[in-house]
């Protein structure tokens, strides 16, 4: 059976409250499709409103991280459990901005994996190389190294719900975009290793997105590819006709 595509916006550090719900709505009702998952990422203090708006849609909705305690004196930080409340599914984990501006470890997405997963929600699981390390050969190294930190202590059935989301560092918010071929290959790369840790019917069955200056003109080719099965989408979800294009091209 073929994988299901999935295309997920991430909203990072965009949008009110109002603008978020706005947002949403338009993509609830602007796309026509029921043979892919449609998911966005609002900003927490638009989660819960933007979950009301999108409820009973078919629409998905992620945090942008959580904390791996439930509760605590950790000012700022947000739960598993106050997550799920605000009804979303999903929480996208270990993205390279958390890595590279707030300190974001291996260890760290670990425990942010397991946070998720004992909580019923859905990791969207971050990882990527820098351009200095393709340049360097290095980018299957990395995306090994990455993998096995961040999945850590899983299993083949703890790690079975986990979407893997490939974001050449290199390529988010650039401009500059992976190729088909070397989309395919990091995909290929990191089903593979799936499939040596936790077998094959696993890596067959993860859902492996690709993310970095995705947009509906790129989209269908990506898209199209062997090992991807959709797309983690930052700038390109911000507005509502680009974003439901890139749904179009998939």
């Amino acid at each position: 059976m073929a994988r299901r595509i999935l295309v997920a916006g991430n909203w990072k550090l965009h949008k009110t409250v109002a603008e978020s719900v706005e947002m949403a709505t338009a993509v609830m009702n602007g796309c026509k499709r029921n043979d892919l998952d449609v998911l966005v990422g609002p900003t927490f203090v638009a989660l819960n409103a933007v979950a009301m708006a999108v409820k009973d849609s078919g629409v998905l909705v992620a945090a942008q991280n959580l904390y791996w305690q439930d509760q605590g004196a950790y000012t700022a930080e947000i739960s598993g459990p106050m997550i799920k409340a605000c009804g979303a599914t999903h929480v996208i984990i270990g993205h390279s901005e958390r890595r590279q501006y707030f300190g974001e470890t291996e260890k760290t997405v670990s425990l942010r994996m397991g946070a998720a997963l004992k909580h019923g929600l859905i990791p969207i699981f971050c990882i990527g190389e820098t351009i200095e390390e393709r340049e360097a050969g290095q980018t299957e190294d990395v995306l090994v190294s990455q993998l096995a930190g961040g999945m850590a202590g899983l299993d083949s059935g703890s790690a079975a719900p986990v979407i893997v989301a490939y974001e050449p560092v290199w390529a988010i918010g650039t401009g500059l975009t992976a190729t088909k071929e070397q989309a395919n290959e990091a995909h290929a790369t990191i089903r593979e290793y799936l499939a040596g840790r936790f077998g094959s019917g696993l890596a067959e069955d993860c859902r492996i997105l690709y993310g970095g200056s995705v947009k509906p003109g790129n989209a269908a080719e990506l898209m199209a590819q062997e090992h991807v099965d959709g797309a983690l989408v930052g700038g390109a979800s911000l507005k509502a006709e680009d974003f439901l294009g890139i749904i179009a091209a998939a």
